[in-house]
């Protein structure tokens, strides 16, 4: 059986100590922005556009990516990891995996306003780190939502 990979990316928003997490009820968990990298856009952009319909709120992209000297080339934004991701296993085979570039970001306000087509406000909710280290939530949302809050912090000192 063939493997069907789409690249996706995940987008965790930080305001003021917290980030947000809303209920996919297709997934079934709570989880930050996200969604699939359309053809025409690179990783980050498909994450910060995700984040602008699922919330309403413009993202600034949390970035220490280093610079490279080349004539050719530009660097891109570094996601904070990358992560795949089985969606579709039917009797031990894999048949679609999500290769996710996770980014973290700050955003201006915690007023979550999202698209008519998109999941009500009421969905959302903001988690601190320790309202996250004492959550039901997946590991991964609990590191990386830990994370995000933590970089989000530290960039406000420097």
């Amino acid at each position: 059986m063939e493997t069907t990979r789409h690249f996706t990316a995940t987008v965790y928003i930080v305001n003021d100590g917290a980030t947000a997490l809303h209920n996919h009820q297709e997934v079934g968990k709570r989880i930050p922005p996200g969604g699939h990298v359309d053809r025409d856009e690179l990783p980050h952009e498909a994450g910060l556009r995700e984040v602008r319909e699922e919330t309403g709120l413009d993202p600034t992209l949390l970035d220490d990516t280093q610079l490279v000297d080349t004539p050719d080339g530009r660097v891109l934004p570094r996601p904070r990891h990358q992560m795949l991701y089985d969606i579709n296993v039917h009797d031990g085979d894999v048949g679609h995996q999500h290769i996710d570039h996770i980014y973290y970001t700050t955003v201006p306000s915690r007023d979550i306003a999202p698209r008519p087509d998109e999941v009500s406000a009421d969905a959302w909710d903001w988690y601190t780190v320790d309202e996250l280290r004492d959550s039901d939530l997946s590991p991964n949302v609990v590191q990386f939502g830990s994370e995000a809050i933590r970089m989000a912090e530290k960039s406000l000192t420097e």
